[in-house]
């Protein structure tokens, strides 16, 4: 089983993260934001992944150090629940279509962190949610899960159809990246042998 329990106590935040790789999808998200509730359920469903997030965060100042600090429990799940990264595929890409909206998604589990984020959001907020901070969301996974990760926006006007988007293209990039390559199982995907 490729799982991985993260928790993370600090004076702005304190979350239990639990992943599981090979699930079904299955989320149980408690974040203290709604709407990156909704986003992490999308993920998850998209990416087959068996998700629960417990956050209690300083949510009277802002949303910024709840998203930030469970991109970085997420990022450190993925880390912990790959390992060696031995078997994987290594690479996902997903073109994600959502009425008017398309965007495109990218990964390589490199071992190396760069976000390339080429998303015009329109609004500054959905709802009570700054949607800067879904970029921060992605850096913060990076930086703890260290891979190159590109998301672009190709069509759309609407930022909850864009966001949307994003998390669900992520989902299934991360599936594709994370999948057992069957033809090499006992194998790194690298020719330096690490990754």
């Amino acid at each position: 089983m490729r799982t991985a329990s993260i928790k993370r106590d600090t004076r702005e935040t304190q979350i239990e993260l639990a992943l599981n790789l090979d699930g079904t999808g299955k989320a149980s998200i408690a974040s203290g934001c709604g709407f990156l509730d909704h986003m992490l359920e999308l993920f998850a469903r998209h990416g087959d992944f068996d998700l629960t997030v417990k956050c209690n965060g300083d949510t009277q100042v802002d949303y910024h150090h709840s998203v930030e600090d469970i991109g970085i429990c997420l990022g450190k799940a993925f880390t912990e629940a790959l390992g060696d990264k031995r078997g994987i595929s290594r690479y996902g890409q997903f073109l994600l279509p959502m009425d008017e909206t398309l965007v495109l998604c990218a990964c390589d589990l490199s071992g190396r962190d760069y976000l390339g984020w080429g998303v015009e959001l329109p609004s500054m907020t959905v709802g009570d949610f700054d949607t800067e901070l879904a970029e921060e969301f992605w850096l913060a996974f990076v930086r703890n899960c260290p891979a190159s990760i590109h998301i672009r926006q190709m069509a759309g006007k609407n930022t909850h159809h864009i966001l949307e988007a994003v998390f669900k293209g992520m989902g299934r990039t991360l599936k594709m990246a994370v999948a057992m390559d069957e033809k090499h199982l006992n194998e790194i995907p690298s020719t330096k042998g690490t990754l």
